[in-house]
């Protein structure tokens, strides 16, 4: 008997108990997408060489013409606080959405949409995050996960035809109810159901689906005009076992007949429009399920597929939107304002947390471009897509935290002239759609990625599925060679495959060598715990995020080849340190909680050598800090899509940031000191050599440093008094409250530097 097959009817027993069972639900999921460098990750030999083969992002004439008119016209149209007051985007930024096409960048030229590539949307998505986050999220939903791209890849022709070209023009508002209030992140288990049945619609017999169901946290519902909904649909005509036909996906015209839509939620009262549906005995013509009668109980499958691509996207721009705006602001406010005669961004407490998120950008937003890159060659890496998804909206979250912590007291004070105070509020929202980060983390990147990953245990689980005892003793014989070399590899070292840039070469052995570590590590986890892993999600969340840590310093690699800027040369040296330092610090927690006897002794034998991987030094922070205070275009290549809104804080500070450079940096600094000396603008401008733009400068700075107070009680009353009538006039309606509370600003008599 072959070697294979002695050991697979050995194996196959065991292996029948130890690996988890799979659901049609899991299948789905595991079966959409394809698998890109983070399988090489996973399995221990990341090649630097088809890193670099992924090439550079690319715009075409249009994408770059759009990006740069369309899309800095409408940043400019957008007044963060005035938007967040409103609790909506104003009318004319809603028809300037719907007559430049905005909701249909996705839709093919064809259908008289944009056609864009994944990156021009990640990019219009994330500049307009920049401004206003309320307007990002209304743009992102009818291009992401939805009723577009459903339609575009599993819509009938007579659907496309009807659909796509009034989506593209905002004749049709689209939003997707998924979610129901027992089903979040288990979105598989929605209960609502369709029943199959005939009756009288349009004047004639047609078969379809009664349903009831309950939706909440749908984007757009409060103003949609077409509901996407899913639902499980059931034909009580079959025999019994045969009569759960699968979650399918339909569109609903609004209004419709039993559906209830219009009411509003109001996450973290955020101004985007977010709400439930709810629908009693709504009867859904099969000719309105997305794609026909074929692809009723196809939905979940649709709906993984389409999530492959569409969650390295939308919200990871969002994230990175957050981080560019963070960056710039922690940075520009820190060289304006002043304590103890001493710009703030010069205390190292201040500069180490904006060089640690300048070092954190550059490797997220890295892994964000690669990612595009790869979509828009035709790939649909589920597994990376869900590593951006995480680690962008925590990064997003973490910079903002970092942004409010340097602002202080201006940070929260609300206001027109409030820096980040919005993005704060909603940063909680990202973390939580599409897949809330505290499962994602665990049950897709390395749920999903130990098994579509791994270049061997797919073939085992398939092995064993179909009783093949050689095909799994050929797996196994495979797996065990595979396990040898990472050994092997941890212990004394792990080859570098291709060639990474020279600036980068050791960087690129850290990389290599942590694979292998990694690798290696998640072989063990899963052979000493087999299917309990699944449920243990403390460690299977821990090897997700070495995976996250290690495909974002990989990503470093390839941005820094691509960027050809000498002058990032620290940022992503520091980038990689950063997240090579975090992936050792989980594999060691990893083992000091796996529930083995003797995980000590391993967990030190499979980590050896890796005190090199020590955090970023106090000087190396410092350094980079200096870097960005003193050279603009540091800046600038960090965060590219920083735009610039109608008004408020952060455009006062984008003006005064623009005087200082004009007036350079040593000129800045002696009017800092001959403003504390004099307590005169005029007097202090007149000291430099160009007065009239020193005062501007000076005003500039402080309406920065500012903030907002409005009418206090007493005032509100007093002016009540003053506006009564003598005599009560005759009853009249009381007047609609005003969406924006009166405000007051009355500049100090010495200016607060």
């Amino acid at each position: 008997m072959p070697l294979a097959s002695l050991i697979g009817r050995w194996a196959m027993q065991p292996f029948s108990k130890a690996l988890p069972p799979l659901g049609d639900t899991e299948r789905a999921a595991l079966e959409a997408g394809t698998v890109g460098f983070e399988g090489l990750l996973f399995a221990g030999r990341p090649d630097f060489d088809l890193l670099s083969a992924m090439g550079p992002n690319r715009l075409s004439e249009r994408e770059q013409s759009f990006i740069d008119r369309e899309v800095r016209e409408l940043c400019r149209m957008l007044d963060d606080h005035a938007i967040d007051q409103a609790r909506d985007l104003p009318p004319e930024v809603w028809r300037y959405l719907r007559n430049k096409r905005f909701f249909g960048m996705i839709i093919p030229e064809e259908f008289g949409g944009l056609g864009f590539g994944h990156y021009a949307h990640a990019t219009v998505v994330a500049r307009i995050a920049t401004v206003n986050i309320a307007a990002a999220v209304t743009v992102m939903v009818p291009n992401s996960l939805g009723p577009a791209e459903l339609l575009l890849r599993y819509g009938t022709d007579a659907q496309k035809v009807r659909y796509l070209p009034r989506l593209v023009d905002g004749r049709e508002l689209p939003c997707f109810g998924l979610t129901s209030p027992y089903a979040g992140s288990d979105a598989a288990a929605i209960p609502d159901r369709g029943v199959m049945v005939e009756r009288e619609f349009g004047g004639r017999r047609t078969r379809g689906f009664l349903v009831d169901f309950d939706k909440r946290y749908i984007t757009l519902a409060p103003v949609a005009t077409v509901v996407g909904l899913a639902f499980h649909a059931v034909d009580e005509s079959r025999p019994e076992g045969e009569r759960e036909l699968g979650i399918t996906c339909a569109l609903i015209p609004v209004p419709h007949e039993g559906m209830e839509i219009g009411r509003r939620h109001r996450p973290m009262d955020s101004a985007f429009m977010n709400g439930p549906i709810h629908g009693r005995q709504v009867f859904v013509p099969v000719d309105w399920v997305i794609g026909g009668e074929k692809q009723v109980g196809q939905g979940w499958r649709m709906l993984m597929e389409c999530l492959a691509a569409g969650r390295a996207i939308s919200l990871p721009a969002l994230g990175s939107a957050m981080q560019q705006t963070a960056l710039y602001v922690s940075n520009g406010y820190g060289q304006i304002r002043e304590q103890f005669g001493l710009p703030i961004g010069k205390f190292h407490a201040v500069a180490g947390l904006v060089a640690q998120m300048s070092a954190e950008l550059y490797a997220s937003d890295a892994a964000r471009r690669f990612t595009a890159a790869a979509l828009d060659k035709g790939e649909r890496p589920s597994v990376a897509s869900a590593i951006l998804k995480v680690q962008l909206t925590e990064a997003g979250r973490r910079a903002v935290n970092h942004g409010m912590d340097i602002l202080g007291g201006k940070g929260i004070i609300a206001g027109p002239s409030n820096l980040l105070g919005v993005s704060y509020r909603q940063a909680p929202i990202a973390i939580t759609v599409e897949g809330a980060n505290i499962l994602t983390r665990a049950l897709i990147v390395f749920g999903q990625g130990a098994i579509r990953c791994h270049p061997h245990v797919l073939a085992e689980m398939a092995a064993v599925q179909a009783r093949d005892e050689k095909a799994l003793g050929r797996a196994l014989i495979a797996h065990g060679r595979h396990v040898a070399a990472n050994l092997w590899h941890s212990l004394f070292g792990a080859p570098v495959v291709g060639e990474p840039p020279e600036a980068l070469a050791r960087e690129a052995r850290l990389i290599a060598r942590m694979s292998a570590k990694y690798a290696l590590t998640a072989d063990l986890a899963m052979g000493l715990l087999g299917g309990r892993l699944k449920r243990m999600e403390l460690l299977s969340a821990r090897l997700g995020d070495v995976l996250a840590h290690l495909y974002l310093a990989s990503a470093s690699v390839w941005r820094y080849r691509l960027d050809a800027a000498p002058e990032l040369l620290p940022f992503a040296q520091a980038a990689i340190r950063l997240q090579l330092d975090e992936a050792g610090k989980i594999l060691r927690d990893l083992y000091a909680n796996l529930p083995t006897a003797g995980r000590r002794m391993i967990g030190a034998l499979v980590l050896r050598r890796t005190a090199h991987l020590a955090p970023l030094r106090d000087v190396q922070l410092m350094a980079l800090a200096e870097l960005l205070r003193t050279d603009p275009r540091i800046v600038q290549r960090l965060a590219p899509d920083l735009s610039e809104p109608a008004a408020g804080g952060l455009r006062d500070l984008m003006h005064a940031m623009e005087l200082g450079e004009q007036l350079g940096g040593d000129t800045a600094a002696m009017l800092d000191k001959a403003l504390r000396r004099t307590r005169s603008f005029e007097e202090a401008a007149g000291s430099a050599p160009d007065p009239g733009l020193a005062l501007a400068y000076l005003k500039a700075a402080d309406k920065v440093i500012q903030v907002d107070d409005f009418e206090g009680p007493a005032q509100q009353q007093a002016r009540a008094a003053l506006s009564r009538p003598a005599a009560p006039p005759p009853a009249q309606p009381a007047p609609r409250p005003s969406a924006h509370r009166p405000e007051r600003r009355t500049p100090p008599p010495v200016p607060a530097k």
